[in-house]
């Protein structure tokens, strides 16, 4: 039986932390949810708040993904700048420079 592709979604699993130990919820992440994606042809993007969690949590995500994609804003400049880069992505090569999005007033957002 094949299952139907679908783009699974997750902007912030940080705030499970909230409520759970660390090591619960990162582990059943671990169990649960990434190790579904292939079986099911899921494409799942996960959003993690840095610096809030620990070395540990953060190193058990990056070992266990395809790809790890960092958002920032950049407020170094006279105007603030929505900035992304893809900082690793497993079995192909990539651009690991910040690059700037730009967003339009519809919301579209595109690499500058």
């Amino acid at each position: 039986m094949t299952c139907p592709e679908f783009l699974v979604i997750a902007d912030n699993i940080s705030i499970i932390d909230r409520f759970n130990a660390e090591r619960n919820w990162v582990e059943m992440y671990l169990t649960r949810p990434i190790p579904m994606v292939k079986p099911r042809q899921l494409t799942q993007l996960i959003g993690i708040m840095g610096g809030i969690h620990s070395t540990w949590a953060y190193k058990q995500f990056e070992a266990a993904v395809d790809g790890i994609i960092d958002f920032k804003l950049d407020e170094s400049g006279e105007e603030t700048r929505d900035m992304m880069r893809i900082r690793n992505m497993r079995n192909a090569n990539c651009d690991r420079r910040w690059h700037h999005l730009k967003i339009k007033v519809n919301f579209e957002v595109t690499l500058e």
